[in-house]
């Protein structure tokens, strides 16, 4: 059967792994290895030549193993599936979605360069940009959900002078669900491109995993993800990953090659095992959201819901949801009536909903964003993007549905 005919679920159960180089073993074995042997002293010059660029593959020549900070099995075989959810030409994994992000940062950004990017973002993106980006010279331009795209040129023209080098968009965004138009972005991002040097739209699809959106397909250069949620699933690892062309992706593995921020054989092993069953969980995890969300839509103690799939029919982000995303998610957030007082009787109240942050996992999840995932963020930030003392955010997992509601109710009783 001709793999180009199967579907990726399917594909993820031994695409790029040979059980014959493997003792015949069904699945790919932990290759806990640091180095790898050379038949010969040539073989070994030949390997280095390639992973370095000295020289050019010839047709059908697969580079050889070297050293795990290189390269290693479990890792190919990951990244090589990874690419075909989001349809990329290749792919590298990371130690944490933050050292994926970091390090698409530092190879891309220069001193002097503007970095264009939406909020709000993770707390963790937020202090890298406004913290420890500037330390080398790099400026920023933050835009929302609610900006045209002549205002946002606009705003990059004037605060910074348009010496644009990337746009990083983080959508739907955390903890809201705001969503930011990645057709628009490209827009932005070719008029500010030179000749010279092309302005880069990296996006950030953690909350949507591999299987509810492809922002390669969107215009996108970049995609990243923290690979501990959705594609990890079990809270049981910690993981990053960057997918997009191999120009752009042999950069981002050198620099990787040189921080040394890959993640282990183990970690890769465990991302091979949730693949298998990515599908089956989102599908799931977002069947349960909408079930809590319609409960919650209503409830006298909620004063506003976060959540894409009760976005109203013909509004802006309606249109951007049908453009970009087959499904309205699994992440949800909401107003407890009250403040944080209120919202943290809530989070106490709960009993099988763990009170934790991350997301994307089999069990459902619910944190306070401003005071745990987005701590760092200014207050005026929180302020203007409704991160406030009442705003609870939650992961929902693939429990049932009728018992993630009871849990609920029984907690907003607390309030």
């Amino acid at each position: 059967m001709d793999n180009k005919n199967l579907h990726p679920e399917s594909l993820m159960m031994g695409f790029g792994y040979k059980p014959e180089l493997s003792e015949g073993a069904v699945k790919c074995p932990i290759f806990q290895t640091s180095t790898f042997v050379f038949k010969t002293a040539e073989e070994g010059k030949r390997f280095f030549e390639l992973a370095y660029g000295l020289q050019q593959a010839e047709v059908n020549e697969v580079p050889g193993l070297i050293y795990s900070r290189l390269n290693n099995p479990d890792l190919e075989i990951l990244e090589n599936r990874l690419c075909l959810w989001d349809k990329a030409e290749d792919c590298a994994v990371f130690a944490s979605g933050m050292g994926a992000i970091t390090t698409v940062m530092l190879e891309f950004l220069q001193p002097g360069d503007v970095l264009l990017y939406s909020s709000p973002v993770y707390g963790g993106t937020d202090h890298s940009i406004n913290h420890v980006l500037p330390k080398w010279s790099v400026g920023h331009v933050e835009f929302n959900a609610s900006m045209r795209k002549e205002e946002i040129i606009q705003k990059v023209e004037q605060e910074q002078g348009g010496k644009l080098a990337m746009i990083y968009v983080e959508t739907p965004a955390n903890p809201t669900n705001a969503l930011i138009d990645l057709e628009m972005c490209r827009e932005i991002a070719d008029h500010f491109s030179t000749d010279e040097r092309k302005v880069l739209v990296v996006v950030d699809n953690t909350y949507m995993g591999p299987l509810w959106s492809h922002p390669l397909q969107l215009g996108a250069d970049l995609v990243v993800y923290s690979a501990t949620k959705y594609i990890g699933g079990h809270s049981d690892l910690i993981a990053g990953a960057v997918l997009g062309n191999r120009e752009l992706m042999t950069r981002v593995r050198g620099l990787r090659t040189f921080l040394g921020n890959m993640c282990s054989p183990f970690t890769g092993w465990l991302m091979m095992r949730s693949l298998e069953t990515l599908k089956p969980r989102m599908e799931t995890q977002a069947a349960n959201a909408r079930q809590v969300a319609d409960f919650l839509k209503d409830h006298p103690k909620v004063e506003k819901l976060y959540y894409l799939g009760h976005l109203e029919e013909g509004s802006e982000q309606y249109r951007i949801r049908e453009k970009q995303y087959s499904s309205s998610g699994a992440m949800l957030s909401f107003d407890v009536k009250g403040g944080e007082a209120e919202a943290f009787r809530f989070l106490n109240g709960l009993k099988l909903i763990r009170l934790a942050v991350s997301l994307g996992s089999t069990e459902s999840l619910a944190e306070h964003p401003a005071t745990m995932t987005h701590a760092d963020v200014s207050p005026a930030d929180k302020l203007k993007h409704h991160i406030s003392e009442s705003l609870v955010r939650i992961s929902i997992g693939v429990e049932h549905h009728e018992d993630l509601i009871d849990d609920i109710r029984q907690a907003l009783e607390n309030v």
